[in-house]
């Protein structure tokens, strides 16, 4: 990775957006390259996310990106991750903000080590307001998620329990005046009730599509982008991938409501992901990947 550099509030290279708010870090130190002006987007959301959680949270990240923001998030397991991810499979910016020193020691979680490499390595960066050798704690962490939502033009949530660092992050992100999204989940999913509190108490906006964020932002008409439908070649696929219209399945399901034998699935399956068509997200559980 690349060295460790600083920056300090008066450098002509501090981002613009995060000088403003209440109490900005007076030094940042950073690894990748930092930009003064850019437009920014927050996505966070529960570390231990649900299969629905994690298609939402790649197919709207990947979206976004590729309309043109700059994804900013916090490197913690789950959430986070898959949005970091997303930018960089449309080998896009994005940006990591951490609760501790960003030496490859500090770091954490230490199973991100790879993902903060390459987010470095593809033109982004990890941000910090601590020295290497800060480890994260309970002070650190929800500290950071002001530079977080400070950076951004705004911050979408996805799944969240109603108290979570997510929803500590949409809380300075109202102290900024940013604007707030979230994503509406199954009413008994605990990790719905943060995004729908948000909701319900009118400090987010629902979200369906990448579209409404976009709108709401009122970024230029031609930076918004428009999901195609995914089709198979053969009536086979074109089954599977209709069942998977709805949701994300594993594949005994995908069985089940398809009446195909569990090899041919299989095989679909495998062909549809070398097309780019579906993702396996984790546990064998596919979902139509609008990439």
């Amino acid at each position: 990775m690349d060295e460790i550099k600083t920056i300090t509030i008066e450098d002509r290279n501090y981002p613009k957006l995060l000088k403003e708010i209440e109490g900005p870090p007076e030094i940042l130190y950073l690894r990748g390259e930092i930009l003064a002006e850019e437009n920014c987007f927050a996505i966070v959301g529960t570390r231990r996310c649900s299969a629905y959680g994690k298609q939402v949270a790649l197919e709207i990240t990947g979206a976004l990106s590729e309309a043109g923001l700059t994804i900013v998030s916090g490197l913690a397991p789950g959430i986070d991750s898959f949005a970091h991810q997303a930018a960089l499979e449309g080998r896009k910016r994005t940006i990591a903000v951490l609760g501790t020193g960003i030496d490859e020691k500090s770091i954490y979680p230490q199973e991100n080590l790879k993902l903060a490499e390459k987010i470095v390595e593809s033109g982004g960066c990890l941000i910090s307001e601590y020295p290497s050798g800060t480890p994260g704690s309970k002070f650190t962490f929800p500290k950071r998620n002001r530079i977080i939502s400070g950076l951004s033009l705004g911050i979408l949530v996805i799944e969240a329990k109603q108290k979570s660092g997510a929803l500590i992050t949409a809380n300075w992100a109202k102290k900024q005046g940013r604007k707030i999204f979230a994503i509406p989940g199954p009413i008994h999913s605990l990790n719905s009730k943060g995004c729908h509190y948000l909701i319900k108490h009118e400090v987010a906006k629902l979200v369906e599509n990448a579209n409404d964020i976009l709108k709401e932002l009122n970024l230029p008409a031609g930076r918004q982008v428009y999901q195609k439908e995914t089709t198979g070649e053969t009536p086979e696929e074109n089954l599977i991938l209709e069942v998977l219209k709805e949701e994300a399945l594993d594949i005994d399901k995908i069985i089940e409501k398809t009446e195909l034998s569990a090899a041919t699935v299989a095989s679909i399956l495998a062909i549809l992901e070398i097309k780019g068509k579906v993702r396996n997200l984790g546990g064998n559980i596919y979902a139509i990947s609008h990439r």
